[in-house]
């Protein structure tokens, strides 16, 4: 699925009607309620009657600061014309989730309650984040209803592909709330630190896996948030980015290029393959650095006995795309559990680096939160404890600005 980018809007969006119809994927509702707000957003949720049976208004209320909207027939107004009134005030909807049945209903004009009522007076932007079953999504007449809806000037945020609550596989999952903010953010004002608009990265991140035989196997203790955090960071800073991951449990951040890999040597053939015309290469992932010379193609069989394991060293990835002839401006990270200072800068000097991005592995495996120091030819950078996700903004405008300080 390739999704939308959304371009900049000026003066930017800053009062937003979110609307949740019913479907389990509400829940997902509420912490895109909380990004939207923590992003700058004034934010009218309004429910339909569907929606308040997985989630209570008191939630949203809580979230939103504002009280929820669910009836049309309990008017704010003396007049009774909620749906007006609030069409003057928001900049504009969001619909998320959009089930199969809502999409049906405003594709055809209807306007029973007050989210529909709403939807149909406005002359705002309309924003719809699909949520169903797979095969709702691909039923014709719910696709004839997107494609209604697209000429009438509405905008799709997804589906997504993947696991869903019904057990099957396939589109129609609503996007998770920090790929529906990487894409409104351009609208919200969230402004990112650079610009990097015309500029391309190349990431990894996630561990890679070292086959032992058919069902065991070597790796490295890794989430993936903080490479998946950057891919979304650059995204938003306009960045073409190529994200190249080990095994994760993380969605892929809307707007980047998967390429999912395996091993240390498929992550170094595509890193090679996507590397050429690349402006900046973050090597994010913990790349195993040892994996077995000769494989077992069968599943090895539990003897009792000591097995010894011959191990290889795995390909320095990082090295070899600094070794290049020209190669992209390169980015290095080192999980350390003591040293920190010390083992850093010997990684930097070592693979000839300009900036490699440092911290205690105790203390971030698996977080969401981080401590890091930039290290780079000037020194040592400490950045204050936050969230990976403000934490990769700031290692993109670090590595920016001292490429633009090389460059010149």
């Amino acid at each position: 699925m390739t999704y939308p980018t959304v371009p900049p809007r000026h003066p930017p969006l800053r009062r937003w009607i979110l609307g949740v119809s019913g479907g389990i994927a509400a829940y997902k509702a509420c912490e895109l309620t909380r990004l939207l707000v923590k992003a700058g957003a004034e934010v009218q949720v309004i429910m339909t009657q569907a929606a308040t049976q997985f989630v209570t208004p008191l939630t949203f209320q809580s979230l939103s600061g504002r009280p929820v909207l669910s009836h049309i027939w309990e008017p704010r107004q003396d007049n009774g014309m909620d749906h007006i009134d609030l069409a003057r005030w928001a900049e504009a909807i969001l619909i998320a989730p959009a089930s199969a049945d809502f999409l049906a209903r405003i594709a055809h004009g209807m306007a029973d309650d007050l989210l529909t009522t709403l939807v149909a007076a406005r002359s705002i932007p309309l924003y719809l984040a699909p949520a169903m079953n797979q095969a709702m999504w691909n039923n014709p007449a719910n696709q004839r209803n997107v494609e209604q809806l697209t000429l009438d000037g509405a905008i799709f945020l997804g589906p997504g592909e993947g696991q869903q609550a019904c057990g099957e596989t396939g589109m129609g999952r609503l996007l998770e709330p920090s790929e529906l903010l990487s894409l409104l953010s351009p609208l919200i004002g969230s402004k990112p630190l650079v610009d990097l608009r015309g500029k391309r990265i190349v990431l990894t991140a996630g561990p890679t896996v070292e086959a032992i035989d058919p069902v065991r196997t070597l790796t490295n203790i890794s989430s993936g948030k903080m490479g998946y955090a950057l891919a979304a960071a650059a995204v938003i800073s306009g960045a073409d980015v190529t994200l190249i991951s080990g095994p994760t449990a993380l969605s892929v951040p809307a707007g980047c290029h998967l390429i999912p890999v395996h091993s240390a040597a498929q992550m170094r053939d595509a890193v090679l393959s996507e590397i050429q015309d690349a402006d900046l290469f973050f090597s994010v992932a913990a790349v195993a650095d040892y994996t077995p010379e000769s494989p077992s193609g069968h599943k090895i069989k539990k003897t009792g006995a000591p097995m010894t394991l011959t191990l290889v060293p795995t390909p320095d990835i990082l090295a070899t795309v600094a070794a290049l002839p020209n190669p992209p401006f390169c980015v290095g990270f080192a999980a350390e559990s003591q040293h920190l200072e010390e083992y850093a800068k010997r990684k930097r000097l070592a693979k000839n680096i300009p900036l490699i991005v440092g911290n205690l592995a105790q203390r971030a495996l698996g977080r969401d939160d981080n401590e890091v120091t930039l290290f780079d030819a000037n020194g040592s950078h400490p950045l204050s404890p936050a969230s990976k996700e403000i934490l990769a903004h700031q290692i993109l405008a670090h590595a920016i600005t001292l490429m633009n300080t090389q460059s010149t």
